[in-house]
């Protein structure tokens, strides 16, 4: 099936037009003092014709795992004590984050030809903003985590780094993290098929 650039898409953001549209799919995160547990993930990546995408996430456990002293935080870092919310049946929330995508306009000194300088913007409801920078190209995204600021009561996360790929046409995502005085290590990671209407 050939790719169609979505109508009204910037210019700038032509390195990331296989992002956009709805997806849906499962994944498992795991930490430690995080059971490994399946998710269910639903993404929106969308653009209203300026230089950037929007983009919304939500990931919904499978089954809440029995020790509820190792659940997230909204933005999925783990706290202690807290259980998370069941919402209308469909699981509990795990993680919500939203943001923007980004093609800077300078490209980095040493950069390769074949690929395209990537920023992406992201907020989440329990106290965290985080700004990653990175490298796309062929349908993979490499971001690491350039700042993280958190709130006085934002759970500590010190680093991240995640990656992004088009494979046979399913949106495949990993995200490492180092919170909690853990070195950077996996953390979670998805397999997204595109929603079609």
């Amino acid at each position: 099936m050939a790719f169609t650039l979505p109508e009204g898409l910037a210019p700038e953001m032509y390195p990331l037009a296989w992002l956009v549209g709805r997806w849906h799919g499962e994944g498992v995160v795991g930490y430690p003092g995080i059971e490994e547990t399946a998710f269910t993930q639903d993404v929106v990546i969308d653009h209203d014709g300026g230089p950037y995408l929007s983009y919304t996430s939500t990931i919904r456990l499978v089954v809440v795992p029995d020790d509820a002293s190792a659940i997230a935080d909204a933005d999925g870092t783990p706290t202690e004590g807290s259980t998370p919310a069941e919402a209308d049946g469909e699981g509990a929330v795990w993680t919500t984050e939203q943001g923007f995508w980004r093609i800077p306009p300078e490209r980095p000194e040493g950069m390769g030809s074949a690929l395209s300088p990537v920023e992406l913007l992201l907020a989440d409801p329990s106290g965290h903003v985080a700004v990653y920078v990175g490298a796309t190209g062929n349908g993979r995204i490499d971001l690491v985590s350039d700042v993280i600021a958190r709130t006085a009561t934002g759970a500590e996360i010190s680093a991240g780094k995640r990656l992004y790929g088009l494979v046979n046409g399913e949106l495949m995502w990993a995200h490492d993290l180092a919170a909690f005085g853990h070195e950077l290590q996996s953390y979670a990671s998805a397999r997204l098929s595109r929603v079609t209407d």
